[in-house]
């Protein structure tokens, strides 16, 4: 087994002070010492309805046996039953020890986004259920929640507030003068960045990143950030472990900036990150920031770091990562789905390759499909243009669409493609074959074997077609790969015969059981890229202290491909997904089939 690196560190009193000081001096210089006796009642108010969870000092933060589910609360509806309750029967039921957690996407009441445009944070939208089914989700396994602190909806009483000039709200928002300068501002959307809004005082034009119902929230006001330390904190005592801090990357704004990643926005999480280690260790802060892969890196904190493969300087005599202690792989769908519809790994193969070696206490969430479309912005720098188009004239022939966002110059360039995952496996770039099940299986394997925590979409579980159907009715995008399952519907397809919703949710069903038992696929173990043809990503991880390693084959092509890999010369071999002596070795070709996967051990 391999010594866990990464461990719960309690931040006892004076530690949290003093942190939580440095950062609020950059963010609110003379008033740090006010907002910080607040913030210290604050913390005092909640400290004892926190649950016990993992606070032992020293704890590990994650094992080989955490993989995670992501799904809406309503992603399963049965008749008259809160659909909060039928997802857990179905867990239950179909995958009783496969996840480790869940994270349910936005559950509060919303007006907007499926979600993510918040009316009430504190509340469970009543149509899928209320805060004991959650509560019974987390007594299960981790609970992922979102903190969607960026914007709010215009639904919100705070905006009733701001339009009525009423406290709290009234200060909550930020103000701008069409006529300031925004160009520098990076943009997710093509919609207007202001949206002017009727108030008692005239007609005043509030920020709004994503949609004109969700205004951005001014983090300025320290009252703003407390509000959400307390948010955050009534989360954690209803059984959350870990947090989501939604559109994170742009919650700071300043006018002749690109108003992304700015310095006080690291410091917020910082903050945050003292709060959860105080309060309640072993909790885990993850940072959905879809953007190029350095700067994604920087919310673990390595921004302040000098380690080797960051920026290029030694580490030694550096401080420890204080931001998140997780963040997503975002380059990996779209290189991923480009390497298995060209046929080639070696893209891939070489953007792992540059994965930094992260310090203890930093992990990856690897994906391949989320509730969102898969980002373009991530392959800056690892496709040529031309590729990047042949991939979306690709998913446009597979039933997809492209959602768009302004750059600098004002102009609508690709910012994510909109299929589900399955759908987008159809293929290869000569069209459709009859290879789409094994492709996807081959991509999922792939994702599992990375080094990290997998997370897995509902709809790559049920092998969900696209919901064009929804897109009609909802007119967003994003709904072909936000299908609602009934759920009498989906356990017709998966006790019945030769469906591609049974055969891709057994598969993963028993690949994510043999995978939960390895000890190479913990999050810590080491991972690099073993040479070899373009046509296959081998990938090793370990070796672990007792010297136990794993080779995790994959075959990218619809051909037939020679294993002539040194590291197979070695006797003693076994096959995991077999649970059997591997004898490819011995076999006649020699050979590893199209799109196949395996995950060979030695003892070492």
């Amino acid at each position: 087994m391999p010594t866990p690196r990464s461990l719960a560190r309690p931040l006892d009193a004076a530690g949290f002070t003093a942190r939580a000081r440095d950062h609020l001096d950059v963010l609110y210089g003379p008033r740090r010492e006010e907002v910080l006796r607040r913030l210290q009642t604050l913390l005092s108010h909640h400290r004892g309805a926190l649950p016990p969870r993992r606070s032992e000092a020293a704890a590990p933060l994650w094992s080989e046996r955490d993989q995670w589910l992501i799904g809406y609360g309503d992603s399963l509806l049965d008749s008259d039953t809160p659909p909060l309750a039928v997802l857990l029967a179905f867990l239950e039921a179909r995958l009783p020890e496969t996840f480790s957690g869940v994270h349910v996407l936005p559950f509060f009441p919303w007006s907007s986004d499926d979600g993510f445009s918040v009316i009430h944070y504190r509340e469970v939208d009543p149509a899928l259920g209320d805060w004991a089914d959650l509560r019974r989700l987390a007594d299960r396994g981790d609970l992922i929640v979102d903190l969607v602190l960026n914007h709010v909806s215009r639904e919100s009483l705070w905006f009733v507030d701001y339009l009525s000039g009423s406290l709290p709200g009234r200060d909550y928002f930020i103000e701008m003068d069409p006529a300031t300068d925004l160009s520098a501002v990076v943009r997710p959307r093509s919609s207007p960045l202001l949206v002017p809004v009727p108030t008692r005082r005239g007609t005043r034009h509030l920020w709004a990143t994503f949609s004109e119902d969700q205004i951005d929230l001014n983090f300025a006001n320290p009252d703003v950030l407390l509000e959400f330390v307390g948010i955050l904190l009534f989360y954690l005592e209803q059984g959350a472990r870990v947090i989501r801090l939604d559109a994170i990357a742009f919650l700071w704004k300043r006018p002749g900036t690109p108003c992304i990643h700015l310095p006080e926005t690291h410091e917020v999480v910082r903050l945050l990150r003292a709060v959860v280690d105080h309060m309640a260790p072993g909790t885990l802060l993850l940072t959905e920031t879809n953007v190029p892969h350095r700067e994604n890196l920087s919310y673990f904190g390595l921004a302040r770091l000098s380690g080797e493969g960051i920026d290029g300087h030694s580490d030694e005599g550096s401080a420890a990562p204080d931001e998140a202690h997780l963040v997503y792989q975002f380059p990996l769908p779209p290189l991923l789905l480009h390497t298995l519809t060209s046929g080639e790994a070696s893209t891939l193969a070489g953007w792992i390759e540059s994965l930094a070696e992260l310090p203890p206490g930093c992990s990856y969430v690897n994906f391949t499909a989320s509730h969102d479309g898969i980002g373009v912005r991530p392959l800056e720098g690892w496709l040529p243009h031309h590729e990047v188009e042949a991939l979306l004239e690709l998913m446009h022939r597979f039933g997809g669409f492209v959602s768009m966002r302004t750059d600098a110059e004002g102009h609508d360039v690709p910012y994510e493609i909109n299929i589900t995952w399955f759908e987008a496996m159809k293929g290869t770039r000569r069209g459709a074959d009859p290879w789409q099940v094994e492709r996807f299986l081959c991509s999922q394997h792939l994702m599992l074997a990375l080094q990290g925590i997998p997370a897995l979409y509902v709809h790559s579980l049920t092998a969900t077609l696209n919901d064009l159907e929804g897109v009609e009715r909802t007119g967003r995008l994003r709904a072909i790969n936000r299908h609602r399952w009934h759920a009498p519907s989906l356990e017709e397809l998966l006790e019945s015969r030769n469906t591609p919703t049974r055969e891709v949710f057994l598969a993963l069903k028993r690949r994510l059981e043999v995978r939960r038992q390895e000890p190479c696929f913990h999050p810590d173990a080491p991972q690099r890229v073993i040479p070899s043809s373009p046509a296959l990503l081998v990938l090793e991880r370990g070796p672990l202290d007792d010297g136990r390693r794993l080779l995790a084959i994959h075959n990218v092509t619809d051909r037939r491909q020679p294993l002539d890999l040194d590291a197979l010369a070695a006797p003693g071999w076994h096959d995991l997904l077999e649970d059997a002596p591997w004898a490819g070795d011995k076999s006649a070709e020699g050979s590893l089939a199209p799109y196949r996967s395996l995950w060979l051990v030695h003892p070492g």
